[in-house]
């Protein structure tokens, strides 16, 4: 007895003592410029990324529309559930440690033949035929986590089900960029369509002057045409803007789990301004406040914990059993205690052979896997880093091209001006007038779309940053 019992001891010992049979590998540190290219500042720390999504969009409508779109999309509603499903598999994984318990009742005949051995002996010792068996017990199972398998099961529950969570954070933050991205477009097209629909009247006054002119003799059927061909193509322009109008609501609407609908806005693109004081923040920030780039940070944790599953897989596994309960050959008899009790207990150490080069093959594909997750999570930030450059620049390039274009248009609206007033008193021809009428809307149609790209650039730096999911 004292021998098994220094066995389990030594047994025991091992579990206790052991020592990890993988080292994990941490998330690197990446390379990171000091300051974000192009950003105004380089010593604020502040970042418009930690500000709210509701501090940050203040406009009426498309508050409401973002609300709507958190709460209603369907991505979002999945990625909840994905949530839900994870941490449910988490707290399952913290059962392993536990041991595994079962409870058995059997009962049983056996009738051996008259002239078998076990017949014969039958007749001989209780007289009898046949013989009954009846078993109660309680059977106890558990495998020391000696390797940390269950260590880096555990770990790898938590990191998946941190991940999800920073799924929907990537998710919210897509959805808010893009609801605001597109109700800046929404706005856009409003104005257009307005442009077009004036641009439409002046095309008709003009059209009208130079028909009494030719009904006077004074111009040909030319310019009568080229006048109306002006007009025809200012005109196009409105169907195309109101067709475009109404599929960005659309899409707006389906984008905030809604049915395709018209949407109210609360203001126009002019009342929009675009923010001046725009901090980025320092780089290092966007690696803990980036869903993306976490997510990508969480899953080397995973490939480490898979790591050592796949080598703890090729180890010796000791496994302790224990069964105890009442057993009696008479129904009588079965719970007559203490005669009836019996116990066993069991322990053993299992070391796969045959098939350790499938575990070892295994086991370098999970190192692999680690590898390429590194690479993944470089790559991570680099494309986070980048990508608010990008912000930045445009932002900033942006800026300087609405200044230009606002004084192209002011020029060419007072040219247009100028341009009426002398074909009026016969100083300028009509393909002057018609010249600078379809130069102004151009011009107008380009200047409300730099102003929407001036916000859409912010909404995107914002994004970028890793603002919106709080």
């Amino acid at each position: 007895m004292k021998r098994y019992i220094n066995t389990f001891a030594f047994m025991l010992l091992l579990a206790l003592s052991a020592c990890k049979v993988s080292k994990d590998i941490k998330a690197p540190k990446p390379e990171l410029p000091v300051a974000f290219r192009n950003a105004a500042t380089t010593g604020d720390t502040t970042s418009i990324a930690d500000m709210k999504w509701r501090s940050f969009f203040t406009e009426a409508t498309l508050q409401k529309l973002i609300d709507s779109a958190i709460q209603k999309n369907y991505d979002m509603q999945i990625a909840v559930k994905n949530i839900e499903q994870s941490q449910l598999l988490f707290k399952q994984v913290k059962w392993n440690y536990v041991p595994t318990v079962s409870a058995g009742v059997t009962a049983n005949i056996n009738r051996p033949s008259d002239n078998s051995l076990n017949g014969l002996s039958l007749n001989q010792f209780i007289g009898s035929k046949h013989i009954e068996d009846y078993n109660a017990n309680l059977s106890l199972s558990w495998e020391a986590d000696i390797w940390g398998k269950i260590r880096n099961q555990s770990k790898s529950a938590l990191a998946t089900y941190l991940q999800t969570n920073e799924a929907k954070k990537l998710i919210q933050t897509n959805i808010v960029a893009g609801v605001s991205q597109g109700y800046y477009n929404l706005l856009m097209l409003d104005a257009q369509l307005k442009i077009a629909q004036r641009n439409v009247k002046l095309n008709d006054s003009t059209l009208r002057i130079i028909r009494l002119q030719y009904d006077a003799g004074q111009v040909t059927l030319l310019a009568v045409q080229q006048a109306d061909a002006q007009r025809l193509a200012a005109a196009q322009l409105v169907p195309q803007f109101e067709q475009n109008i109404a599929v960005q609501e659309n899409a707006l609407r389906i984008l905030a789990g809604s049915l395709p609908d018209r949407i109210e806005r609360s203001g126009t693109l002019d009342e929009l301004t675009v923010p001046t004081n725009l901090s980025a923040g320092l780089p290092s920030a966007v690696v803990s406040r980036r869903p993306d780039v976490r997510s990508a940070e969480l899953e080397l944790i995973i490939a480490n914990s898979r790591v050592g599953i796949a080598k703890a897989d090729m180890y010796p596994a000791l496994r302790i059993s224990a069964q105890g309960g009442v057993n009696s050959f008479r129904a009588s008899n079965w719970f007559n205690i203490p005669a009836s009790l019996f116990g066993v207990v069991s322990g053993s150490i299992i070391q796969p052979l045959l098939d350790r080069k499938r575990l070892s093959t295994t086991y370098k594909v999970a190192q692999v896997e680690r590898e390429k997750n590194v690479l993944q999570f470089r790559q991570s930030v680099l494309n986070a880093v980048g990508e608010v450059s990008d912000a930045l620049v445009r932002i900033d390039k942006l800026k300087d091209e609405q200044a230009i274009a606002a004084n192209r248009v002011n020029t060419l609206q007072k040219a247009t001006g100028n341009a009426n007033l002398l074909f009026k008193n016969g100083m300028a021809n009509y393909l002057e007038v018609i010249t600078a009428q379809g130069n102004v809307l151009q011009s107008e149609l380009e200047l409300v779309a730099i102003k929407r790209a001036q916000l859409s650039a912010v909404s995107d730096l914002y994004r970028s940053l890793g603002g919106g999911w709080n």
